[in-house]
């Protein structure tokens, strides 16, 4: 307590007089702690970590916590070779080898294991450190070569007086010996050789070595060319080692080197850190230059505790604290410190309770290891006895959308902006999009925008009398795409057409054609009013408000998408066997009762010149009577055509049809989500795995359009217009905005154009945030106000052409997202690969739209893909766009028991029953929008988006702040309001002295004492 006091006395109160009062306070606050103790309210066990660490953890924050502004450590490889026999020759033999995992080399020497987890004995850590007091510990040793660094690490041992200065030949004669690495497998080979790693007692067969008479090196040095056995420059197969894929570029080695000798009477140990890393030539299996040498050389019998001890360096060299301090030590006692601090956070697993043996797999997600100085000595215990500080303690990260969504008072200040943030990526948005992934973007995303496009024009055609088809729809979609991709703020967002436009459309034509008003220039005029209306919210930086769309409302919106499509997906499954029924009272044994016959229609019903009118317009050139035609001889179609009727069960019963539209719909799905997790399975080369997934969707795609076109079945195909011209006959390209209606309804449109712009603004920005989400990691930055601007102005341009609205299509642009991630290529051994981010680029999106427009001259080639495959593309869309939503897994925790719950973090803070509170909060939420959108009332989904802001908002009431913070976002307000707080406090301190940063800094900690004092007691 007196040691702490003085720093902050001596801190604070030399400085200004004036912070007497503040000082005071503060030191009443420990006053108070000590006499709480001394009552027993208070524990010293409790008090806070940085009163109790460890003298090792006090010496590592000095030296890691020196320099902050230094580069970050390189990642280090480091290899084990352990001293073996070969015949009449010494060689050095890689055993082991670690980038952050162990990879030993079996026993049969032929091939590698498979990364884990090092498992060390507690004695080899004990033993490492009495060696590293003991031995020679060189510190930024200038090193060129290998000989010159053994001939220091001998001088300087000799020098200490730990070995005799006979000794010096011997010791670097088995230093230098040749390197085999396991690129390198040996000539000759008996099966006797193979048999002696299975043999050895306990002793660990690798250091099996057969006993060397002290006179057996000196007779090799005279027949040897040279001491020096190794070779200076990395070999061939060094250089050609495809490991170093799995090494990144900026790499170091660390090289450890074991062995036992006769001619050693106790150990011989040196730690080497060269000031510069340098290539040892074929010291290191990999071309990786050499930044640690530690050596140990031992006499005979202990060759077990030489390899643990050896293992036990290496595995220190890849801890991330350790490297660290390993690069920035000063002396031997730092090193000897950081393993302390390594012995600290070691668990020990009790010998009989596991099998030594067993290999522990490396974890899927490995925890961060980026931590702060002041957890030092924290992690598993300290000398108070508190025990760890855990992560549960941690409030999550608050709720950030970023500078792009910051009010800037400025007219168009939010547009400007997003400008001027977009502009210097604009180059780098086209090239960084030549690669072969995008390619599996484009296609994925191109045959999910032609389907939406012929779904879409479709629905528009039967609402609109034909005035907006599918030939509307496809040139639409590349219109409005291309540009919008070419300028927008993020070209990642795929524009479409939604259930709400399409509700609007219906609705609109019915108000235009009971009243007598001409359809396509109200539309015109709307279209007009609503992109002023959009440039107004973007002058005004409006999109400011979506920073109040929490998780809550966020989840609500995209879940709602996702569902519309995977049901719309089964609903035309459904519907093929509608169209398509199965014949369920078909009996075997009746078989002969299943025909269909045409029958000719009654001669005293018909009128002669229809009937004669009919046979002269059919395709045979009959001139007889129609009772003299052979009405068994003709097809289904010309049955019906000619007038006849057709009796039978399997009149219209079409078989296989609806099964082989299923296998195509659920094969094509299944086939898209197993390749997909490809790339995690053991088969193949990595490169070939990450091939398959990205390709998934193709490859899925092409494999059952062979299979249909194998089977030959007549099923549902992909129907794409082939002449470029209005869908409505009598209508141009272009609308004009005078002329059909009255005066009024120019000005009235604006009312209407009010509800699709709340709509457009709604739809596009939640779409917007779900993509720029910090999850997805972008590096580029967005332009909610830019996107919104040219969504506006596109609405001008297709309302004059006649074409459709577009907006951001939520469960489209996810998936496009998820096409585009890329992930680490150089990841190490057993370690997963880490998600780096997207690629963001505007290649993908404009190749997708362009394609969509000259489908119409790929219709010979498109009319081959069955609707059915499309539907599982649908389907598939929506299931993956469900995958990271943290609802949907709160859906699946209530199925679950508890005892079989993932680990989630808020699982960990928040009690299971406010989960499931909050959880059916939103699925009530989720029902009351889907029956909104199932209805005529779907026109006003954008303002139950609203509503879902208002239920949020509510949920204040219900939840504390803390629940919240996990299960959802803290709102805005509220960290705007504990901003003001913290400034008028600011503020008041100002007013009452000079010393007013100073008296800040004593404020802010004294709020923090109060805070932790609060927390310790168990107080609100």
């Amino acid at each position: 307590f007196n040691r702490h006091a003085t720093i902050c006395y001596s801190k604070y109160l030399k400085r200004n007089l004036s912070l007497l009062k503040s000082m005071l306070d503060y030191a009443l606050m420990y006053f108070l702690i000590v006499w709480e103790i001394q009552t027993g309210k208070f524990s010293i066990t409790c008090l806070p970590v940085h009163l109790t660490v460890s003298p090792a953890a006090e010496r590592l924050r000095y030296i890691l916590g020196d320099d902050e502004e230094t580069m970050p450590t390189p990642t280090l490889f480091t290899e084990m070779d352990t001293l073996q026999h070969e015949g009449d020759e010494l060689e050095w033999r890689e055993s082991a080898r670690w980038v952050k995992f162990e990879e030993k080399v079996e026993e049969g020497g032929e091939r590698w294991s498979k990364p884990h987890v090092s498992t060390l004995s507690l004695h080899s850590l004990f033993e490492l450190r009495t060696c590293l007091q003991t031995g020679t510990v060189l510190l930024d040793l200038e090193g060129y070569s290998l000989p010159q660094i053994v001939d220091d690490i001998i001088e300087r041992q000799i020098e200490e007086g730990l070995i005799g200065a006979e000794l010096r030949d011997k010791i670097s004669f088995v230093l230098l010996r040749k390197h085999r690495h396991q690129t390198k497998k040996p000539i000759h080979r008996s099966f006797a050789d193979l048999g002696k790693s299975g043999s050895g007692g306990s002793e660990c067969s690798i250091f099996k070595t057969v006993p060397v008479s002290p006179s057996i090196p000196t007779h090799i040095v005279h027949n040897s060319r040279s001491m020096n056995d190794i070779a200076e420059t990395p070999s061939t197969d060094q250089l050609k080692n495809k490991f170093m894929k799995k090494i990144p570029r900026d790499a170091e080695a660390s090289n450890v080197l074991v062995g036992e000798v006769d001619f050693l009477e106790k150990p011989f140990v040196a730690f080497v850190r060269l000031s510069q890393a340098t290539t040892l030539g074929g010291l290191t299996e990999v071309p990786v230059p050499t930044r640690f040498l530690f050596v140990l050389l031992g006499p005979l019998g202990k060759a077990k505790s030489y390899n643990e001890i050896g293992r036990a360096i290496a595995t220190l060299m890849v801890d991330d604290l350790f490297s660290d301090v390993a690069y920035k030590a000063r002396d031997r006692e730092d090193l000897i410190a950081g393993i302390d601090e390594f012995l600290d956070e070691v668990i020990v697993l009790p010998p009989g309770e596991w099998d030594p043996k067993i290999r522990i797999e490396p974890p899927k997600k490995i925890p961060s290891s980026v931590f702060s100085l002041n957890e030092l000595g924290q992690m598993n215990g300290t000398a108070g006895g508190r025990g760890p500080v855990s992560e549960d303690e941690v409030m999550p990260a608050p709720h950030e959308l970023g500078e792009e969504l910051a009010y800037t008072g400025r007219f168009c200040g939010g547009l400007i902006l997003d400008i001027k943030r977009k502009l210097p990526w604009y180059p780098s948005d086209f090239y960084e999009g030549f690669h072969i992934q995008s390619i599996s973007a484009v296609l994925f995303i191109y045959l999910g925008c032609i389907t939406n496009a012929i779904t879409f024009g479709g629905l528009l055609g039967d609402a609109t009398d034909n005035y907006q088809g599918v030939m509307e729809s496809f040139l639409g979609t590349a219109l409005a795409g291309t540009v919008f991709c070419l300028f927008s703020g993020q070209p990642l967002i795929i524009l479409s057409s939604t259930g709400p436009i399409l509700i609007f459309e219906k609705l609109l034509y019915e108000f235009s054609k009971n009243n007598g008003i001409d359809y396509m220039e109200l539309r015109l005029w709307i279209g007009m009013h609503s992109c002023v209306q959009c440039i107004f919210l973007v002058a005004t930086d409006a999109s400011y408000i979506i920073k109040y769309m929490t998780r809550f409302t966020e989840e609500g919106f995209s879940s709602l998408i996702s569902f519309i499509f995977i049901s719309d997906a089964i609903k035309k499954m459904v519907g093929a066997f509608k169209y398509y029924p199965i014949n369920i009272d078909f009996k075997s044994d009746y078989v002969t009762a299943y025909k269909c016959e045409c029958l000719a229609p009654d001669p005293s019903k018909s009128i002669l010149g229809v009937e004669h009118t009919l046979l002269s317009k059919a395709t045979y050139s009959w001139t007889v009577e129609e009772y003299t035609l052979d009405w068994t001889q003709l097809s289904k179609k010309e049955c019906v055509k000619y007038g006849g009727s057709l009796l039978g069960k399997s009149c219209k019963y079409v078989p296989d049809l609806a099964l082989m539209s299923f296998i195509l719909f659920f094969g094509t799905y299944t086939m898209t989500v197993t390749l997909k997790k490809f790339k995690f399975s053991r088969y193949f080369p990595t490169k070939l795995r990450k091939l398959i997934s990205d390709f998934s969707i193709f490859m899925s795609i092409m494999t059952f359009v062979g299979l249909d076109m194998l089977i030959g079945l007549q099923t549902p195909k992909l129907i794409v217009p082939t002449d470029f011209k209005p869908t409505r006959a009598g209508r141009g390209w272009f609308v004009m905005p005078f002329g059909k209606n009255p005066w009024w309804v120019y000005v009235a449109s604006s009312v209407p154009a009010l509800l699709v712009t709340i709509l457009i603004f709604m739809d596009q920005q939640i779409s917007a945030v779900i993509v720029n989400r910090k999850e997805n990691k972008l590096k580029k930055g967005c332009g909610y106000h830019l996107d919104l601007l040219w969504v506006g102005v596109l609405m001008v341009a297709c309302s004059f052409m006649g074409l459709p609205w577009y907006v951001a299509a939520t469960v489209i642009s996810i998936a496009h997202i998820d096409s585009l991630k890329m992930e680490s290529e150089s990841s190490a051994p057993g370690e997963q690969p880490q998600f780096l981010g997207v690629r963001e680029q505007r290649l993908t999106g404009i190749l997708v739209f362009v394609l969509t427009g000259v489908s119409i001259f790929l219709a010979p080639i498109l009319q081959f893909i069955p609707m059915p495959v499309l539907y599982g593309v649908f389907l598939y869309m929506g299931v993956a766009s469900l995958g990271g939503i943290q609802f949907w897994d709160r859906i699946k925790l209530i199925m679950m028991p508890a005892k079989h719950q993932p680990d989630f973090s808020y699982l960990r803070h928040v009690p299971l029953r406010r989960v499931h509170l909050f959880t059916l909060v939103q699925i009530v939420c989720l029902a009351v929008l889907w029956i909104l959108k199932s209805t005529f009332l779907a026109i006003i989904f954008p303002v139950m988006i609203l509503g879902l802001m208002v239920i949020r908002k509510m949920l204040d009431m219900v939840f504390s702040q803390h629940d919240l913070a996990w299960l959802d976002d803290i709102l805005p307000e509220k960290e705007k309001k504990k901003k003001e707080d913290e400034k008028n406090t600011t503020k008041k301190d100002k007013k009452k002295g000079k010393g007013g940063d100073d008296s800040e800094d004593v404020s802010v900690l004294v709020v923090r004492l109060l805070k932790e004092r609060r927390r310790l007691l168990g107080l609100k």
